[in-house]
């Protein structure tokens, strides 16, 4: 799978969650600082969401020091759900229920642990089905507003 990752600034936990996809056979492309200073957390966000809403990745992963804002971010990106995932049964339900293709975590409060279980949790969690309506739901929102922007 082809996995879009940024972050506005590198941590142990990004270096972490980098080498857990590659180690489970993901090809990473990856977004924002490669050290030092901070990239700014809305530019990071976008990069990695264009990259999925264009199909250049199948799915997204953004850190950022909350996960807001990067979530907020990524989410203004016509095809984009992106989910604020603190724990395992999040990443499920936002990939079972919710078909969320951008995983966003803090930096902040996110244990290499937790990472763990929460990249397990959104890698292994598939489409229920009887939620169609609600995504469709949710479709016909993004479409409604985008129409209303011109976009």
């Amino acid at each position: 799978m082809r996995i879009a990752l940024g972050s506005d600034e590198r941590s142990p936990l990004t270096e972490f969650v980098e080498a857990e996809m590659r180690r489970r056979g993901h090809d990473v492309e990856l977004f924002g600082p490669p050290a030092g200073d901070p990239s700014p957390w809305p530019d990071v966000a976008e990069a990695v969401a264009e990259r999925v809403a264009q199909g250049k990745a199948d799915e997204g992963v953004l850190f950022c020091w909350t996960g807001t804002g990067v979530s907020i971010a990524a989410n203004k990106v016509p095809g984009v759900r992106a989910a604020l995932c603190a724990d395992a049964a999040t990443a499920s339900g936002a990939r079972a229920w919710n078909q969320a293709n951008v995983l966003c975590m803090s930096l902040a409060s996110t244990s290499e642990e937790a990472a763990k279980g929460i990249l397990d949790a959104w890698f292994s969690a598939e489409a229920d089905a009887s939620e169609q309506g609600n995504v469709e739901k949710v479709n016909a929102l993004d479409r409604r507003y985008r129409a209303q922007v011109g976009r």
